[in-house]
């Protein structure tokens, strides 16, 4: 798929210094929830390697930011109780951010997570990416 400045409806108003300048669109779907996905990643001695991502979320069972958290710690394979999330805000939407992933409810239906490499995305910047990411 062809990569533009638009993703799913949004677009993404920040992307850090640093992370790979590769950079892919992907469309898929895990139980029921539709994610329109851009990857940006750079080459190593070992293959390619994902700096960051970003996903656009859509689906009627998303229609708080629990049962979001909820659904992405069951796609991540990661025990929601444990999982530790500080609270953030993108521009008015309330989101959660910790161990490299940002994520926030735009609206019912409609998320944005945004996944970084710690060592290559700091969690601030993270949470600046997060919060740059608008719809169109």
């Amino acid at each position: 798929m062809s990569v533009s400045e638009e993703l799913d409806g949004f677009v993404i108003g920040y992307v850090p210094a640093g992370v790979g300048a590769e950079v892919s669109d992907f469309a898929s779907e895990w139980e029921d929830v539709r994610f329109r996905t851009r990857v940006w990643e750079r080459q190593v001695e070992e293959g390619y390697r994902v700096d960051m991502r970003v996903h656009v979320l859509r689906a009627g069972r998303l229609t708080t930011l629990e049962e979001l958290r909820d659904f992405l710690a069951a796609y991540h394979e990661r025990d929601a109780d444990d999982w530790r999330l500080d609270g953030f805000d993108t521009g008015g939407v309330p989101g959660l951010a910790g161990d490299g992933e940002a994520f926030s409810l735009v609206g019912p239906g409609v998320a944005v997570d945004v996944l970084a490499d710690p060592e290559r995305v700091p969690e601030a910047e993270l949470r600046a990416v997060a919060a740059a990411i608008r719809p169109a």
